[in-house]
C-alpha cells in the first residue's frame, strides 16, 4: 500500500508545534510496517538543504504566483523520500511557517496552502509526473485541507482520502471570492461541502469530503462533536461520527529517549532515573540561574503562551505556588501579555522563577529531564506531546481532564496508586483552583520520596510508541483504498 502524507511542517525540517512531530514520527512507523510512504511539505527557507533536495518536476503555475516545483529529496532523521513544494516567492521568507517575525498571520496564507493542497491533489493523478500514484492521501489540518475540494473537482480514479485534524481552533477560513480564483466550483461552496459561515473554510473542506476522518486521541474525537470544542463544526463531526476515529499520538522514543539524548548533561536509563534526574535537575538550576536547591519541587513549562493552554491560570495562581517553596522553569512564547507577565515575574523572583521566552527544542529536552512536575492546564488539548515525552523522563504531569491528556495520564489517587496504575495528576474542572489544589496534591506527594519514586517508575514504564498508532491507520487505510466500496 502507497501512502502520499501531507503537512505543512515535519520535524525536523520545520516544527512549529505536535504536527511537525507527528508528521515526522508517524511515516517511519508506517513504513517500518511494510506501507511504502512518501511525504510533501513546502520549501521553506533552508529546508532543500536540509533534506539534501534537487528539482525534479515543474507542476506549471495554477494561481499565477510562480510554477510550483517539486524538488526531491531524503527526511534527515529517516531517511523516507520527501518531496518539497519549491515556490520562493511564497516559501523562502524571514519568519516562520504561518506567521511573520511579528508574530501576523502571513497575508497571503490563502495561496500559499492552497498550494499545498492542490499539489497533494496533483500527485494522486494518474497522469503525474513520477508514475507514482498513492492508494491514499492522508493530509493534516487546515492547510491540507483543499486537496480532497480539488480530487473531487477533477474526478476520475482517485486514492481513498484520510484527514487528520490537530486542533479544530485553526480552520483557514478566507473569503469567498477564492472559490473561483483557486479553480474550485460553486457547487462545492455549500453547508454540505467547504462553506462556513459566508467563508471558504480550507478545514471544512477536508471534513466535509475526506473519505475517513481522525483525531490525535479518543477523547478529543468525542470532545469535537459537540459545542465548545467542535468550533462550530460540531454538527457536521457529529453527522460525520460513523467516519470519525480517534488514534492516539504516539512518541518517538528515538528523539526522546533520556538513556540516548545528546541534548542532557546526564544520560540516565529508565531503572536510574532518581541519581540521573537529580544531576540534570542540578545542571538546569544552574544553566537558568536558579539556587540548586534539590529540595525545591521544580514545575517545568514547555507550551505555546496562550490562553488554549491555560497558562493564564498559572499566571494567577503563582504567588500561591511560590510560597510552597517551588522553582519554575517555563519555555515558550506566544501571546505577548503573557510573555512579559513571566519576564516580569522572573526579574521580580529570580531565586524562583526562570523564564525563557523563545523555542528551544534542546532546552525542552532538558527542562523535562530536569524538571520535578510538568504543568499542562490546557483548556482544551486535542492530543499533547509534552506529557507523554515527560513520562518517560520521570517529570510527573498535572493536567487537565480534556482530550488526550485524559488518555494518557493516570491520576494519583489512593486506588491508582496501590494498583501501581498512578502516573500523574489530573483535575477536572479548568479553574485556578483546581489547578492549584493539583500542585499542593504533587508538592505534597513529592515530599514524601517512597511514593513520589513509584510513581515516577509507573511513568517511566508507560509505552506510547508509534507502532500501535501505525497499525490503526494501516488498518482505516486498508477500508478506503481503491477498490474497496465506499461513498
Amino acid at each position: 500500500m502507497k501512502v502520499l502524507f501531507a503537512s505543512s511542517e515535519v520535524y525536523p525540517l520545520a516544527k512549529t508545534g505536535g504536527l511537525a512531530d507527528v508528521a515526522g514520527a508517524l511515516p517511519p512507523a508506517l513504513a517500518a510496517s511494510g506501507t511504502e510512504t512518501r511525504i510533501l511539505m513546502p520549501a521553506y527557507r533552508g529546508v532543500a538543504a536540509a533534506a539534501k533536495a534537487k528539482a525534479v518536476a515543474n507542476l506549471g503555475d495554477p494561481f499565477g504566483r510562480g510554477d510550483a516545483v517539486l524538488l526531491e529529496g531524503k527526511m534527515p532523521d529517516s531517511g523516507l523520500p520527501v518531496w518539497l513544494l519549491d515556490n520562493p516567492a511564497l516559501f523562502d521568507r524571514d519568519g516562520g511557517p504561518y506567521l511573520t517575525s511579528a508574530g501576523q498571520d502571513w497575508s497571503d496564507n490563502d495561496i500559499r496552502f492552497a498550494l499545498l493542497s492542490w499539489t497533494a491533489a496533483r500527485l494522486c493523478q494518474a497522469n503525474n509526473p513520477f508514475g507514482w500514484q498513492p492508494d491514499i492521501l492522508h493530509a493534516h489540518d487546515w492547510q491540507t485541507g483543499l486537496a480532497p475540494a480539488y480530487l473531487k473537482t477533477w474526478g476520475g480514479p482517485r486514492p481513498g482520502t484520510v484527514f487528520t485534524i490537530h486542533n479544530m481552533a485553526y480552520q483557514g477560513n478566507f473569503s469567498e471570492q477564492l472559490v473561483p480564483r483557486l479553480g474550485l466550483p460553486w457547487s462545492l461552496y455549500t453547508m454540505e461541502g467547504f462553506e462556513f459561515w459566508k467563508h471558504l473554510s480550507y478545514l471544512k473542506a477536508g471534513l466535509a469530503l475526506s473519505d475517513k476522518l481522525t483525531t490525535v486521541s479518543p477523547t478529543y474525537a468525542h470532545e469535537i462533536q459537540s459545542a465548545p470544542n467542535g468550533f462550530g463544526m460540531e454538527g457536521l463531526l457529529s453527522w460525520r461520527g460513523k467516519d470519525l476515529t480517534g488514534i492516539l499520538n504516539g512518541a518517538d522514543y528515538k528523539v526522546w529517549n533520556p538513556a540516548a539524548d545528546n541534548h542532557l548533561h546526564h544520560c540516565y536509563a529508565q531503572d536510574e532515573f532518581a541519581a540521573g534526574k537529580a544531576l540534570n535537575k542540578a545542571a538546569l538550576q544552574q544553566e537558568l540561574g536558579l539556587p540548586q536547591r534539590p529540595d525545591a519541587p521544580l514545575l517545568v513549562v514547555v507550551s505555546r503562551l496562550s490562553d488554549q493552554k491555560g497558562i493564564d491560570l498559572l499566571l494567577g495562581i503563582m504567588p500561591a505556588v511560590l510560597e510552597q517553596g517551588c522553582q519554575l522553569a517555563l519555555l515558550g512564547t506566544g501571546d505577548k501579555r503573557i510573555e512579559d507577565a513571566f519576564r516580569a515575574l522572573s526579574q521580580a523572583r529570580p531565586d524562583q522563577v526562570a523564564a525563557r521566552i523563545g523555542f528551544s527544542e534542546a532546552l525542552a529536552h532538558r527542562l523535562l529531564a530536569g524538571g520535578d512536575i510538568l504543568l499542562m492546564p490546557s483548556r482544551f488539548e486535542p492530543c499533547g506531546l509534552t506529557q507523554i515525552y515527560a513520562l518517560r523522563y520521570g517529570t510527573l504531569p498535572i493536567v487537565h481532564r480534556t482530550g488526550g491528556l485524559a488518555d494518557t495520564v493516570v491520576d494519583s489517587t489512593y486506588d491508582s496508586m496501590l494498583h501501581g496504575q498512578a502516573t500523574g495528576f489530573v483535575f477536572d474542572q479548568g479553574t485556578a483552583s483546581a489547578f492549584q489544589w493539583s500542585i499542593e496534591r504533587a508538592v505534597a506527594l513529592y515530599r514524601s520520596p517512597e511514593q513520589w519514586r513509584r510513581i515516577q517508575a509507573n511513568a517511566t514504564a508507560m509505552e506510547f510508541g508509534w507502532d500501535k498508532a501505525a497499525a490503526q491507520y494501516n488498518d482505516l487505510y486498508r477500508s478506503i483504498r481503491p477498490g474497496v466500496p465506499r461513498d
